[in-house]
């Protein structure tokens, strides 16, 4: 009975994910015959690669329903029951802290990143930059449901800082830091710490989970954003240092 309750539903969301990459596998194989025509061997892999996408997706949304969902959202109702709940931001923070290092998404983009800027930003250094604005966009999330303050009063002034701090940083940052704001949002996040905020708001008196619950990931989305610019003007000014040293020895 266990395996029953455990693989409940899980023919419907083969069914979504199916739905999901049927259009990309047909837009592949019209590619593969009009243009790119790889050798069989390769096409073999790829294919083989599909099918592994797809059921490691099934797979691992039949384990956001049925573990990260119920699990975030009643630890949130657990710990927003306490009477010192103010101890949420911390957890927060460690929560979104980590979280970061599991979101598939984050590991592309700062791979990515340093392949393309031949090591010059590193994957630690990124992925240490996303994971302290993704911490700080949960603490802050929690503080605003704990305490009750209104979701613009970070929001609007977040934006205006990130557009202010575009302004300095370095250029090549820029376009980073706003994909690192989308990548951020990723599956964990979304999946057990939403939940969770969710559950929060749902056991602190005098908070509507509907208003107060959600919210979080427009900061999860924002404050990446905000780390990587800064950090594009800590590299601004180390390359000044660096070129000021080596005027001077010459």
């Amino acid at each position: 009975m266990k395996i029953l309750n455990i693989f409940e539903g899980f023919t419907h969301v083969m069914m979504e994910v199916a739905l999901a990459l049927i259009p990309l596998t047909i837009l592949f194989l019209m590619f593969q015959v009009l243009y790119l025509k790889l050798p069989l061997k390769r096409l073999g892999v790829i294919i083989r690669g599909m099918f592994l996408t797809f059921f490691g997706l099934s797979f691992f949304l039949q384990g956001v329903f049925i573990g990260f969902l119920p699990t975030g959202e009643k630890m949130g109702v657990a710990l927003g029951g306490l009477s010192y709940n103010w101890i949420l931001i911390p957890i927060g923070f460690v929560l979104g802290f980590t979280a970061v290092f599991a979101e598939p998404a984050v590991k592309v983009l700062i791979y990515e990143v340093d392949k393309v800027s031949g090591g010059y930003i590193p994957e630690k250094v990124m992925l240490i930059t996303l994971s302290i604005g993704v911490a700080l966009s949960i603490a802050l999330s929690m503080a605003r449901i704990i305490y009750g303050f209104p979701f613009w009063y970070l929001v609007l002034p977040g934006y205006i800082l990130a557009l202010f701090l575009i302004r300095y940083s370095k250029k090549n940052f820029v376009a980073i830091a706003f994909d690192s704001g989308g990548v951020a949002t990723g599956p964990m996040t979304v999946t057990f710490i939403l939940a969770m905020a969710v559950g929060v708001a749902s056991a602190i008196e005098g908070r509507n989970p509907l208003v107060d619950g959600f919210g979080m990931i427009a900061l999860v989305a924002l404050t990446p954003i905000i780390s990587v610019l800064i950090l594009g003007i800590l590299y601004g000014r180390r390359e000044k240092e660096n070129e000021s040293t080596f005027s001077g020895k010459l």
